[in-house]
């Protein structure tokens, strides 16, 4: 059986859900571990999908002449490295 990766939005959606959760504060202690556990596993799943959407775009930039022209994102953070 193939395993069904969950899309971004689907993932941000769980994080939503997690956080609502969280932040009400009746949880039992285990439980809000187990949330925060799933949580931070969901947010390395979307910055892993969104580094490698970051690659595509960088690869399927195109100049002017139709030649692929590797640039910065706008709108990046300053100082991060890219």
């Amino acid at each position: 059986m193939a395993k069904t990766e969950k899309s971004f939005e689907e993932n941000v959606a769980r994080l939503e859900e997690i956080v609502t959760a969280l932040e009400k504060g009746d949880a039992r202690l285990a439980d809000s571990l187990r949330l925060f556990e799933e949580g931070t596993a969901l947010v390395t799943a979307c910055e892993a999908m969104l580094d490698e959407a970051e690659q595509k775009v960088v690869k399927l930039a195109k100049g002017a002449d139709g030649t692929p022209v590797e640039s910065g994102f706008t709108g990046e953070a300053e100082g991060n490295g890219r």
